[in-house]
């Protein structure tokens, strides 16, 4: 009875003894690294080249020339984006429409796929593992040209929803890869134990199963609102009449100069990213300690 209980104490000591010993040698490695090195020095210079050209769009939003020469502070072109783009806000409306739909059917389609092909064996399996990563590793002309070729086929007119179709279609990838990393470090004995409680296949998958793998779930849904924001190639194929996406109209305003006005939407966007990074980052968090 004795050694029962002493099991559990030594084995606290000997965990807290081995989490002093690397926290102190983690100090010493601290102490004794030398203050600038080849590491430090290439991280900064790649933190340097990510984030420069942020703060030069941030700076020349706040000029009140179009040209590259700073002459004041002003907020005229915030002013123009607020209340004379109107064309502009439509694009981004589409943008946004286009992003957020074809995301959740990509996210509920590859969480789905990563279920199935994770588990279960079946004829074809290996197939279909392969296969799931071609629009990955595709050139997006390549893409592009056969969703239009197929769309061309079916006689299904170009517009919004040919949109939705080919970013749905290069985005499932994306979340099939995250959610299948998510369910290789899951714990099988938790279906069984569930299975053991009485729970039947559906009880297990929605009680059991996304719940344990809803970071990688959310990690794809925001992995494809990313990629289907900012895609240019593809939409530019499958695009019609009235359907412009925002990459699309950037684009057709550089052919005739660059608008100051770019760079006040882009500042708006990067505070919004940020914001919904922050929240998500706190309620991933809160989501983790729940479960």
């Amino acid at each position: 009875m004795n050694r029962l209980f002493q099991n559990p104490f030594s084995l606290f000591i000997r965990r807290k003894r081995s989490s002093e010993s690397s926290r102190h040698a983690k100090k010493q490695w601290r102490m004794y690294s030398p203050a600038i090195s080849f590491s430090k020095v290439m991280l900064a210079l790649s933190l340097v080249f990510l984030f420069l050209p942020l703060f030069v769009i941030i700076f020349y939003s706040f000029n009140e020339s179009k040209d590259t020469e700073f002459t004041r502070v002003s907020f005229v072109w915030y002013e123009k984006l607020f209340l004379g783009s109107g064309d502009l806000w439509h694009a981004l409306y589409n943008s946004l429409l286009i992003a957020i739909t074809s995301s959740v059917v990509a996210t509920i389609l590859g969480t789905l796929s990563a279920i199935g092909v994770g588990w279960y064996k079946f004829r074809g399996r290996g197939y279909i593992q392969t296969m799931s990563f071609l629009p990955m590793v595709l050139p997006e002309v390549i893409m592009g040209v056969s969703l239009l070729i197929f769309f061309s086929g079916i006689k299904l007119s170009l517009g919004l929803f040919s949109i939705f179709i080919a970013h749905t279609t290069f985005c499932l990838p994306f979340v099939y890869l995250m959610v299948s990393a998510r369910i290789d470090e899951f714990d099988y004995t938790i279906i069984e134990a569930s299975h053991d409680l009485g729970a039947n296949e559906r009880q297990t998958l929605f009680k059991v199963i996304i719940p344990a793998i809803m970071p990688g779930v959310i990690s794809g849904f925001m992995i494809s609102v990313t990629m289907s924001l900012e895609d240019y190639v593809i939409t530019s194929l499958v695009s019609g009449p009235g359907s412009t996406t925002l990459p699309l109209y950037v684009y057709s305003m550089i052919r005739f100069g660059v608008s100051p006005v770019i760079n006040s939407l882009s500042f708006v966007l990067i505070l919004v990213i940020c914001a919904v990074t922050f929240l998500l980052r706190k309620g991933l968090k809160g989501f983790a300690a729940s479960h």
